[in-house]
């Protein structure tokens, strides 16, 4: 009788045991499939981070901490600094959004190894020992596009009768003229500046297709993105496609960060 009472209480010890394992393990597995929550947004040339108002809104507002990099575009490396900065500031895995040159800063930033996912939009996705302007020139430009030639300091300005057809035009005209007063030049040097590093070689990469823009040929983007064997998606829009299609974009984003996600 001792003997089976004995028994029934070790077989009980060891289910409980057994049960403490396997939820045990159940957390773990859990926990590594949750997606990545912070979001790294790179701006591109021209322009600032205001304009990703509207998608750090909805990011925020779906639980994602959202960081936008001011980049200073006064060279590719002041970029990168300027973006690992903020990478290294995140308390756990990264998905490296970048916009138009944003994405040749993002490709050289992205091998920073807390970030597990690249997002391009209409970006730039050169190759280790490419630089931007090889992409850029590589198909006949739009002729709405209105990028001019360096300034005596060597900036580059985007043209002003061009600004919105080229640049932005799925945007009110008063958008537009505030975007062109507020604008961001570039040194031009950058775009020929080569990148040492292709993360998208490493890191999962998604890329988004501006069909109606005007400053980078759709065509340029998808020859692009099909080399790097990047997941695309087109969506219907001017260059400035995260400001007039926020939803879209997003949308991107938080399926990279769904499919890439890790502990923290």
């Amino acid at each position: 009788m001792k003997n089976s009472i004995l028994s029934s209480k070790i077989k009980s010890s060891l289910l409980a045991s057994l049960f403490i394992l396997f939820a045990a393990f159940g957390t773990s597995t859990v926990s590594q499939a949750q997606a990545v929550k912070n979001i790294v947004i790179v701006h591109g040339a021209f322009a600032d981070g205001s304009g990703w108002k509207s998608i750090h809104h909805i990011l925020v507002n779906k639980g994602y901490h959202v960081s936008v990099v001011q980049n200073p575009l006064t060279s590719l490396q002041a970029d990168v600094d300027a973006t690992n900065r903020i990478i290294d500031r995140q308390d756990g895995p990264v998905i490296l959004v970048g916009h138009s040159w944003g994405g040749t800063v993002i490709t050289e930033a992205g091998v920073n190894p807390k970030v597990a996912a690249l997002v391009y939009v209409a970006a730039f996705q050169p190759d280790k020992g490419e630089n931007t302007l090889k992409w850029a020139t590589s198909l006949p430009a739009a002729p709405e596009s209105g990028l001019g030639k360096p300034d005596d300091k060597g900036f580059l300005y985007y043209d002003k009768a061009k600004f919105r057809a080229g640049f932005a035009a799925d945007l009110s005209q008063e958008e537009t003229d505030f975007m062109y007063d507020s604008q961001q030049p570039i040194v031009a040097a950058s775009f020929v500046t080569p990148i040492t590093n292709a993360a998208w070689k490493t890191k999962p990469s998604y890329g988004i297709v501006a069909t109606e823009d005007k400053s980078i040929v759709p065509q340029i983007q998808i020859n692009m993105y099909k080399r790097s064997n990047t997941k695309i998606t087109e969506v219907k829009g001017s260059h400035v496609i995260f400001m007039s299609q926020p939803q879209a974009v997003a949308n991107v984003i938080i399926e990279a960060a769904n499919n890439n996600g890790g502990t923290k």
